[in-house]
């Protein structure tokens, strides 16, 4: 899938440094129907209409499009188009069976309309992009995404877009991968995965360029503590610009800097 750079004409401050990227082989049209489910915005208030979750509310009306994660049919599928999804970085992709079923999947990079792709492979010819294996049929060093946690739960590794796992080692029942973020996972090696690398890698990159379409996402303003007054942020009042005068805390007191933003667990290698 090639993602080149679309040139934006500076006709307003909002456009004037827009970076985009196009998706030419990226569907156009609307989602399967039948595939949908009505989505419930979230919009940061209670049943009395007090805040409870800040800088939340207001976006564009999207539907839920079901995924299949687990992929655990022998079967082979044949991928009709690639699209869109508002719900997740990367893009997905409409597969259809030998039996006429229609699913969503994940697409990952250089998926192709008019693929075939096979869930379950264990030969090595069948190794394809898009196709999904268990770990101790997988060689090592190869490119995986879609991770399994446990056998037969459904991926939840490695599913942003760009996003991948490397194959390290292979031990009698286990199988050690690092994750992107560089931390080494001991895994079963009867967890599913798919081959190659997690589609629309130039997501990141892109700008949004005006407030406007953070809204367009749900994202309210947010406000500096500093900016605010006393009453309103432990940060806030003091004449002219101060920094504080204190450890950064959030709007409740607590120390917002420094703290532990990962759970170490017992198959969690370091």
């Amino acid at each position: 899938m090639l993602n080149e750079y679309k040139s934006i004409k500076p006709t307003s401050p909002g456009r004037r440094g827009l970076i985009q990227f196009k998706h030419s082989e990226i569907y156009k049209g609307r989602s399967v129907k039948c595939l949908t489910r009505k989505k419930h915005e979230m919009s940061g208030r209670n049943n009395a209409g007090e805040i409870t979750v800040r800088h939340r509310g207001g976006r564009c009306k999207r539907a839920f499009r079901i995924i299949d994660y687990k992929r655990t049919a022998n079967e082979s599928l044949l991928v009709l188009r690639l699209e869109h999804d508002p719900n997740r970085s990367a893009n997905i992709a409409l597969v259809k069976t030998e039996q006429g079923v229609l699913k969503y999947i994940i697409a990952v990079d250089g998926l192709k309309v008019n693929d075939w792709i096979k869930n379950n492979c264990e030969r090595i010819n069948e190794y394809k992009l898009g196709s999904t294996a268990s770990l101790k049929n997988l060689s090592i060093g190869i490119r995986i995404c879609n991770v399994e946690l446990f056998p037969k739960s459904g991926s939840v590794l490695a599913r942003s877009a760009g996003c991948y796992c490397k194959i390290l080692a292979r031990f009698e029942h286990k199988v050690l991968i690092k994750l992107s973020s560089g931390q080494r996972k001991l895994l079963n090696n009867a967890c599913n995965a798919t081959i190659g690398v997690i589609s629309n890698k130039t997501h990141f990159s892109k700008t949004i360029g005006k407030a406007g379409r953070s809204r367009w996402l749900g994202k309210r303003p947010s406000v500096r503590g500093v900016a605010m007054n006393p009453v309103d942020h432990p940060m806030g009042g003091g004449e002219g610009k101060t920094s504080g005068g204190r450890h950064p805390v959030s709007p409740w007191g607590k120390l917002s800097k420094g703290g532990k933003t990962v759970i170490r667990k017992k198959n969690w290698i370091d």
